[in-house]
């Protein structure tokens, strides 16, 4: 069955999933992550993109140290969280451009595809057909969602921890402060991938750092949002 979609609004913010087919995995090391990572930035402007340029100029730079990184994107969305899971992203993202998100999406789910299957030798689809969308309508959406998008990996250490809560607190939260694919170190005081998140508007809406590490922390204690 079709996954149903909220319209796509300029203006508006929206929690996109994608997942594998299947439920299949997308990223097998690290070089995949850092690919994807570098995927949701260079493909998020309305300009034709080549990869494989793009990595050729910054190593350029990178090497001679002459020219300082110019950002020529027009971008269609503002990503404002992520979160990259085994077999599995998360976003948060606010819709800038006419039809931003669906020609985002489309880029990043080809461009990466195109990368992994050449990589792995493998063909057809990597993505299930369609993102799922969700529409924030207010401040407690927003604040959940966030919440949600950045303690996703504590799944990896604690499997049923949606179902059962968090058994270790502490293990929990420096798993999360360790997790490196993710917006939440950029979010609260390491600068991680700090060129692909725009903070502003979230520690503005939440109340800063301190304010949105707490909301974070009470609710894998507690399950409820502070208030």
């Amino acid at each position: 069955m079709p996954i149903k979609r909220p319209h796509l609004a300029n203006n508006e913010i929206y929690h996109i999933i994608i997942r594998g087919v299947g439920d299949s995995l997308i990223f097998k090391d690290v070089d995949d992550y850092y690919r994807a990572i570098f995927s949701i930035y260079e493909f998020n402007t309305t300009n034709p993109i080549e990869i494989r340029k793009q990595r050729e100029k910054r190593k350029s730079i990178k090497k001679t140290g002459e020219h300082l990184f110019v950002d020529s994107r027009d971008p269609l969305v503002e990503i404002l969280a992520f979160c990259f899971m085994p077999n599995h992203i998360h976003l948060l993202v606010r819709q800038i451009k006419d039809n931003g998100i669906t020609r985002f999406m489309k880029k990043l789910g080809s461009g990466y595809a195109t990368y992994f299957n050449k990589k792995y030798n493998r063909k057809g689809h990597l993505f299930q057909n369609r993102f799922q969308a969700v529409h924030i309508k207010d401040d407690i959406q927003l604040k959940m969602t966030f919440i949600y998008i950045h303690i996703n990996p504590i799944s990896l250490v604690e499997p049923k921890y949606k179902e059962k809560g968090v058994k270790n607190f502490k293990k929990a939260i420096k798993f999360l402060d360790d997790y490196k694919w993710s917006s939440y170190q950029d979010y609260f005081g390491k600068s991680n991938f700090p060129s692909v998140t725009k903070r502003d508007f979230i520690l503005k809406e939440i109340g800063g750092e301190k304010k949105s590490k707490e909301l974070i922390a009470d609710w894998i204690k507690n399950n409820k949002l502070r208030k």
